[in-house]
């Protein structure tokens, strides 16, 4: 990204044109951040809370008063209930290593807080992907050029991947065919050759009915699954049982197009999969992954240039995270030791002490959140904001704008921008490590997170050297991990050169991670794990659980806005206007009485929502959606949708299922 800055104020933004996968555009959320850096409302100096919680009246004061009233609270709290009473919450609101990971990680490991188990987006597809290939490895964007199938699973590309698109479309005026799986009549959907509109939860079914398909026909790599991969004989006698039949049932397509895409898929080479994190985001999204994530290695594409499967490049940057964290730090506190992990999707279960194995010991006394908002992101927010709401918890929030979650802070932290501070980026969809520097000055008295842990472990009384380190300290020893891949890369070469391939392939070779194996699994091979691979509808779902107890019949997708980024630009209208619109396919609407336009309620156990009704004739009967993540406060009710999504856990990770979420719709005052 290029800053153009006159008289110290930024006026535009632009891609490097010199950067092989971004090449000189951004994509159109990103542009809106000039806007969020001036905006009006944009916090730009620590408060006190004066109003009750939840209601967003807040007094100013001083850095040091609020550095000085956090300490003592949390000294307060830590000795008469413990440490672990003290929860942070944080995810990707920024993706920097230096303000996402480090000096934050050290504070709370020093304190011996909770940890927090961060599984809100990932962790699911994480586990997976690592039981298959042991990393998280895949192919370059930049090889899509060279495919011919093209299969985009549960990715929804132009609106979250806008930057592997020139690729594709590359690729197709070559003669590409490109495949879209998708329960919803996406962007990238309604562009493609084909779009699979499965249903919801059912994506394992179709991976092993294709290599029922595969096995079937022949179309399989022997040499390479005898070569490389392990297991591969005793899912291929299970898979006999998932035939084109059966798994249409399941997954509400055709046989034909079962038949299609598995033959296109296998003949049409090179072949690729772009999966992506939605498939991961139901009762059994773990075993999707898994099951999908083992088509290459049937085939064999993973030997082909443009063949393969992207799902996170996360692996190509072993930066030294034990460096940046300092977990030793915990042997230190009073715990003496790891403390104990509570998982971030079960926040509201957090706060109120519902979690499913009994109450916690001790209760959760202190939240600080930064890089997040949970009020708006988290599931089960009924619940979630009853938790937020008590007025025993002490919460301090850092942030940029009066989110959802800010109004429910004791104390508020004027945050940077990533314009304002410096920052190490590595990436999931290539291979290039980015350094930036300040483009501008941080406005009004924001503070970098780093900045923010350091002053708070100096009230605390922590006198670990550690909490001395310089941004550059803590950016020389991410990357001093003496592994191959970060092999030459020092930060004076960053600081020249901006952006460096990470060293995964000689330069100018293309990355082919698994041609010859390659895989970090204990076997060294490709697992294949047929004792996980029974696939059962999820339970909440259409087809999951006994019939007599569906009582709502409608599966929700809760899919990302083409207007925001998460929760990010909800403080827009638009934004929060597009998240108050739910579509509906023709049958369901008029067997209930909605038309385009009218107000409808949508409901189910856990809450309900009031959103304005859009007829879609490309969505399936069956399926509604509605974008994520607008902001509770900007709704016409006030609550979001995850008001009615599920905090359950999946299959694996523990990740969350926000796409198994059965509703009913009425119109509203029906």
């Amino acid at each position: 990204m290029l800053v153009q800055v006159e008289d110290e104020r930024a006026t535009k933004m632009t891609g490097d044109p010199r950067h092989p996968v971004t090449r000189g555009f951004l994509c159109a959320k990103v542009t809106q951040y000039l806007e969020r850096e001036y905006h009006p409302e944009r916090l730009l100096f620590p408060q006190r809370r004066v109003g009750s919680k939840g209601e967003g009246r807040f007094e100013r004061i001083t850095w040091d008063d609020a550095i000085e009233e956090i300490a003592d609270r949390l000294k307060a709290i830590t000795s008469e209930f413990g440490s672990e009473s003290v929860l942070p919450y944080s995810y990707a609101g920024t993706m920097g290593l230096l303000n996402g990971s480090s000096m934050d990680r050290r504070f709370f490991h020093r304190l011996g807080a909770s940890r927090l188990d961060r599984t809100i987006c990932s962790a699911t597809g994480t586990v997976a992907l690592n039981l298959t290939l042991g990393q998280r490895t895949g192919t370059e964007s930049e090889q899509f050029v060279h495919s011919r199938c093209i299969i985009a699973w549960g990715a929804s590309v132009l609106n979250t991947n806008v930057h592997l698109w020139p690729f594709i479309v590359e690729a197709r005026r070559a003669g590409a065919k490109l495949y879209v799986i998708d329960p919803l009549p996406t962007k990238t959907a309604r562009l493609a050759d084909v779009h699979l509109a499965i249903n919801p939860g059912s994506d394992t079914a179709l991976a092993l009915g294709m290599m029922h398909i595969l096995f079937r026909d022949g179309l399989e790599d022997r040499d390479y699954l005898e070569s490389h991969c392990e297991g591969w004989e005793e899912l291929r006698e299970k898979v006999a049982a998932y035939t084109p039949a059966q798994v249409s049932h399941w997954t509400g397509l055709s046989v034909e197009q079962i038949e299609e895409i598995t033959r296109d898929y296998a003949t049409l080479r090179p072949s690729v999969i772009r999966l992506n994190y939605g498939i991961q985001r139901n009762e059994r999204g773990g075993m999707a992954v898994h099951a999908i994530s083992l088509l290459p290695a049937v085939i064999g594409s993973w030997k082909e240039i443009g063949g393969g499967l992207q799902l996170s490049t996360s692996s190509g940057f072993p930066l030294n995270r034990t460096a940046l964290e300092r977990p030793g730090l915990q042997t230190q506190s009073p715990l003496g030791g790891d403390a104990r992990m509570l998982n971030m999707a079960e926040l509201g279960k957090i706060l109120t002490d519902t979690l499913d194995d009994g109450p916690l010991k001790p209760p959760v006394k202190a939240l600080v959140v930064y890089n997040s908002n949970p009020g708006a992101i988290a599931p089960n927010q009924n619940r979630v904001h009853a938790g937020l709401r008590r007025e025993d918890l002490f919460t301090v929030v850092l942030e940029q704008f009066m989110t959802d979650t800010a109004r429910f802070a004791d104390i508020l932290l004027p945050a940077t921008t990533f314009l304002e501070h410096t920052d190490l980026y590595a990436a999931y969809g290539h291979y290039y490590l980015q350094l930036a520097r300040p483009a501008l000055q941080p406005r009004g008295e924001c503070r970098p997170n780093v900045d923010v842990f350091r002053q708070l472990a100096k009230a605390m009384g922590f006198m670990d050297p550690c909490f001395d380190d310089s941004d550059e300290d803590l950016l020389r020893q991410a990357l001093d991990s003496g592994h191959p891949f970060l092999k030459g890369i020092t930060l004076e070469r960053l600081e020249e050169e901006s952006w460096i391939r990470v060293s995964v392939s000689p330069e100018g070779t293309p990355y082919l991670p698994h041609a010859k194996g390659g895989f970090a699994t204990p076997s060294s091979r490709c697992e294949f794990h047929p004792e996980l691979l029974d696939y059962v509808p999820p339970l909440e779902s259409r087809h999951g659980g006994p019939s007599g107890e569906r009582t709502f019949p409608l599966e929700l997708v809760s899919a990302k806005s083409e207007r925001g980024l998460n929760s990010t630009f909800g403080y827009r209208k638009e934004v929060n206007d597009a998240c108050g619109v739910v579509s509906l396919n023709p049958l369901d609407a008029e067997a209930r009485n909605i038309a385009e336009g009218a107000p409808v309620r949508v409901f189910n156990h856990r809450g309900s929502v009031t959103l304005t009704a859009r007829i879609d004739t490309a969505l399936k009967a069956g399926v509604i959606s509605v974008p994520s993540v607008g902001w509770p406060s900007g709704a016409a009710d006030s609550r979001g949708i995850n008001v009615l999504t599920n905090d359950a856990l999946s299959d694996m990770g523990g990740g969350p299922v926000f796409y198994s979420c059965l509703v009913q719709a009425e119109l509203a005052g029906a």
